[in-house]
């Protein structure tokens, strides 16, 4: 059993106090308070310990307004940025610049500190001292100005000095409480790594094993060499290397070719060596890494189910009511309101009647403990709330408006044939895209290719009320007309400056011919099969995203190592210069190589953003080992490809094969799951009150991007529409927590569902997060 997250292994409420108010009719705006707080942390599954005293509720909604996260994370990236400015930099700066570096990171410490102290305002003393990432923020802070301080005091005395808590900067990222999608990625990696050891030691048994075979084969026969001329295959270490190089693929066949030269017979060694080791351990380690890595995931994800419920329970507690001498203890619809109004102020009134009426199916004005603590969900859930509106062509022409040949107009735009011959013209078009622009006619025909789309928006903006085009997000309708519009003026500007001065711009021709090509990506928006995979790899994209930062996190501390490792080791220069050296990269020991002959002079440690470019360039492993074995391990030291190596493990071998297994199991998940028994539920009551939407009206994209209140393209059949309809927005997600709980319902407990939770006081603890 692995140690806990302590920060979330906590209980919601300090012992020995009772439910302020609970059970009484008459509930106190702390009341309220309090049970917003519960209700908000169930919904975006926040387990913070935090005082339910008065004035700590208060500080504790500030910690959770937008504003001060918003500040936070800017300020953690300018943190992150500064390594732009900072030596080996990749903009050099003057003493004065160097000053307000210097300044810029007090800075961001400062506000990294009140934000802590914020923190300890709001949870108990002893609670804060034993939360690791507390600790581990602090310890960040104070190694950052020691650091800083040492720093500064060795270049005023123009001594060598190192940065080494850079390295640190990523970890503020991990640990600060908003981090906890990357603190539980981290925490699963880590659970899941001594069963992805196991494996990785047979695998190393038989690259070693292989290694020695090869010299034993290979290493005695005369007359082997390389392609360099050098010894093929008598060292062992460099044996070992290649083999392990040879399991990525970046040197196949090429490490092959002296031993098939010599024999075919040698070549079933390397298939032999490839099979297995390449498609068999590579593909074991996939299996076992994502095994491994979501067995803790589910259980976690299992642990945020039953936390959710036992803040739903204790926000119930706060406010319900006794609706009649030994009944069952109720939530009134008011105070019920109230509460939504609190979690989700931005919430409409149609919208907020509508999750009522799920949540009252019987009308009785009063909901129980089963149904209140649906809330969270039913919050998650997306729905479009779309405004039906006469168009205004309608209001001010009635007559010309709905006279026969309009109407018949409207039907043809809305009509699946008109999109179908739009499709048509956009494939046609990109066929011309294609053709040579010098031919007069092909030249030409973008001038009927511009009208004809203007010609769609015209049509469309004639049959759709302008405001429901233009919605907040109608995301096709923006992005047709500003690539449209925008091609329209490019081209004018282009063919302007060309007829009058007989010169044509290329900057403006090469925005001309991209916009052309954006505009066929709107094709994807009308094949079903496409729009289903891109809306659901927008579905997955936040699960997605803390991928990325877990990348950038491990990015950032190897790129802070490998600036302090290899600086200068490595020179680029500008393809107008002369400078003798630069044919071997600005170092002696680089000539003749792989790496100076290949021109790989950026590829080096000088300033973060070359760092990065090398490190996705090793992440994507192709000609990595001459990057490394006749690059920075000619610079330096045979050892320096235990940094790369260390590398390859850390990111190929272990995250991106838990990322891409993440992907396809939520991808599948995504793709073929039903609807949740709750959003039928909610989506029944829309049908019940003849509020649905037309299927036809919203699917699209649009579900991927449509979140609150939308005005519907309705035109001349406004009038026989309600004036608030509305739908749920596809299988979107509010929080990763929720799609989480979506991958691994049917493997949940059905106790994590259970409606006893709490003794009989409404006290309750939130459970462990055990890796068990």
């Amino acid at each position: 059993m692995s140690e806990p997250d302590k920060s979330e292994d906590i209980p919601d409420e300090p012992a020995g106090k009772g439910i302020p108010n609970g059970g009484n009719a008459a509930k106190s705006k702390e009341d309220f308070d309090l049970a917003s707080i519960y209700v908000s942390d169930a919904q975006y599954n926040r387990n913070i310990y935090f005082d339910t005293s008065p004035e700590a509720v208060k500080l504790y909604i500030r910690y959770n307004h937008w504003i001060p996260k918003v500040i936070l994370f800017f300020f953690i990236l300018v943190d992150l940025s500064l390594a732009i400015f900072e030596k080996p930099a990749v903009f050099p700066v003057p003493t004065l610049t160097s000053t307000i570096e210097t300044t810029t990171c007090l800075l961001c410490l400062l506000v990294f500190t009140l934000r802590l102290v914020h923190y300890a305002k709001v949870i108990p003393r002893d609670k804060f001292w034993k939360d690791p990432k507390n600790i581990c923020i602090i310890v960040i802070l104070v190694l950052t100005v020691v650091d800083l301080i040492i720093y500064e005091s060795l270049e005023a005395a123009n001594c060598y000095a190192v940065r080494w808590s850079r390295v640190l900067r990523p970890l503020l990222l991990v640990n600060v409480t908003e981090g906890r999608q990357l603190r539980r990625a981290f925490r699963s990696i880590r659970n899941a790594l001594p069963q992805i050891f196991y494996v990785f030691l047979l695998f190393m048994f038989s690259l070693l094993i292989f290694s020695l075979m090869a010299l034993k084969l290979l290493g005695k026969r005369c007359g082997l060499k390389t392609i360099d001329g050098a010894p093929y295959f008598t060292n062992y270490l460099e044996i070992v290397f290649d083999l392990y190089v040879l399991v990525t693929t970046a040197n196949s066949p090429d490490v092959m070719m002296p031993a098939y030269n010599a024999s075919f017979v040698f070549a079933i060694f390397f298939i032999l060596y490839i099979l297995i080791n390449t498609y068999i351990f590579m593909s074991v380690f996939l299996a076992v890494v994502y095994n491994n890595y979501k067995k803790y995931l589910k259980e976690e994800v299992r642990q945020l189910v039953r936390a959710k419920r036992h803040k739903m329970v204790r926000a119930f507690a706060v406010l319900q009511e006794q609706r009649a001498e030994g009944g069952e203890p109720v939530v009134s619809q008011a105070n019920w309101n109230q509460i939504v109004k609190l979690v989700q102020p931005d919430i409409s009134n149609a919208h907020r009647e509508l999750l009522w009426s799920v949540s009252d199916d019987n009308n009785q004005g009063f909901i129980g403990k089963v149904a209140f603590v649906q809330l969270a969900d039913l919050l998650n859930i997306e729905v479009i709330t779309l405004k039906s509106r006469p168009h205004p062509l309608q209001r001010a022409c009635p007559a010309f408006y709905l006279s026969a040949p309009s109407r018949l107009l409207c039907r043809l735009v809305q009509h699946r044939a008109f999109v179908i011959l739009y499709d048509l013209i956009i494939l046609v078009n990109a066929v011309f895209i294609g053709l040579d622009e010098e031919n007069p006619l092909i030249a030409n025909s973008e001038w009927v290719f511009l009208a004809l789309y203007l010609l769609e928006i015209l049509l469309k903006l004639y049959v759709f009320e302008p405001r429901a085009f233009f919605s907040r997000h109608s995301f096709w309708n923006w992005f047709d007309t500003v690539i449209v519009i925008s091609a329209l003026i490019a081209t004018v500007v282009n063919s302007a400056m060309t007829s009058s001065q007989n010169y044509t711009s290329r900057q403006i021709l090469d925005i001309v011919f991209i916009l052309r090509v954006l505009r066929l990506i709107r094709v994807v928006d009308s094949i079903k099969r496409f729009r289903a995979i891109i809306n659901t790899l927008i579905r997955i994209g936040p699960a997605i995203l803390t991928f990325g930062q877990l990348i950038i996190v491990v990015y950032y501390i190897f790129a802070m190592v490998g600036m302090e490792l290899f600086k200068g080791k490595v020179r680029s220069f500008e393809d107008d210069s002369s400078d003798p050296t630069k044919a071997y990269c600005g170092n002696p020991l680089l000539k003749g190589t792989t790496f100076a002959q290949l021109n790989y002079c950026k590829n080096n440690f000088n300033n973060v953003v070359s760092s990065f470019i090398l490190l996705v360039e090793l992440t994507v492993v192709n000609q990595w080992h001459d990057i490394l074995d006749s690059g920075f391990a000619a610079v330096t030291h045979v050892s320096a490809k235990l940094f790369f190596i260390l590398f390859h493990i850390m990111v190929v071998i272990v995250i991106i094969n838990i990322f891409v297994a993440f992907v396809l199991e939520a991808f599948f998940v995504e793709y073929s799951v039903d609807k949740s028994d709750l959003q039928t539920s909610l989506e029944k009551k829309i049908e019940e009150l003849e509020l649905a939407v037309a299927q036809y009206v919203t699917d699209n994209l649009v579900n991927a991007m449509e979140t609150i209140d939308s005005d519907q393209g309705t035109g001349q059949s406004a009038s026989n529409k309600p004036a608030l309809m509305f739908k749920i927005a596809s299988k979107r997600y509010r929080t990763v927590d929720a799609l989480l709980q979506r991958m691994f319902e049917a493997d949940l407990d059905p106790e994590d569902f259970a409606e006893n939770d709490g003794d009989a006081n409404g006290n309750f603890t939130n459970p462990a997060f055990n890796s068990v």
